[in-house]
């Protein structure tokens, strides 16, 4: 399924209903930098700028949100992409601010971002969990708890054990992981669409390639 387009699965009445707007909001975690740009550190940037592209949306720099900021709707939805021009580690200034200015809870919030813990080729998404070790989750939780939502993109490749994690994360993927970028595209914008149109997230583990 694509992103926007409305599952086939029954929806309630009041969650499309005229003046009950429903605002989500989707986090894409990374380093701003085109030294950055295909870094496997900056997987939720990479998968966020798709998602947009493909709804027609538009980055707009919002310096006192210290995000980059793409609005579009989705029927009666409000969907709010970002992604934090803040350093990894601090990441959760900027969540805080744009889910402060929206008025959005944690309930609808996603947080698209790498994960060293899980293989290249591998998607989870859940409600919670641990950081993983991973910096700019730790920024959000600290800042919103950890009732929100994660959508973790494993990059962990045939070399991740044998290099220093740090040096790993913010090297680019290879050219036969970024051949495969087009599959990885189409599960998170999937994922991605199932959130937006969910009251309640179900846990899910899926293969790319």
């Amino acid at each position: 399924m694509g992103l926007f387009e409305r599952k086939q699965t029954p929806i309630t009445m009041s969650y499309f209903s005229i003046g009950n707007e429903k605002t989500k909001l989707i986090v894409g975690l990374g380093n701003v930098g085109k030294k950055y740009e295909k870094s496997r550190h900056n997987a939720g940037f990479l998968c966020l700028d798709h998602a947009v592209k493909l709804a027609d949306g538009e980055w707009k720099e919002k310096k006192s949100l210290k995000s980059l900021v793409a609005e579009v709707r989705v029927g009666e939805k409000r969907v709010i992409f970002i992604k934090p021009t803040t350093l990894m580690n601090l990441s959760g200034d900027a969540v805080q601010a744009v889910k402060q200015f929206y008025k959005i809870a944690n309930k609808d919030v996603l947080v698209v971002h790498d994960e060293l813990a899980l293989p290249y080729g591998t998607l989870r998404i859940r409600n919670g969990g641990s950081s993983a070790g991973n910096n700019g989750i730790k920024s959000i939780s600290t800042v919103l708890g950890e009732d929100y939502s994660r959508l973790r993109i494993g990059i962990a490749g045939e070399n991740a054990k044998k290099e220093d994690a740090a040096a790993y994360v913010l090297k680019n993927f290879s050219k036969a992981e970024q051949g495969e970028f087009k599959a990885l595209f189409a599960e998170t914008n999937a994922l991605i669409t199932e959130f937006i149109y969910s009251d309640q997230l179900a846990p899910d583990t899926r293969q790319f390639i």
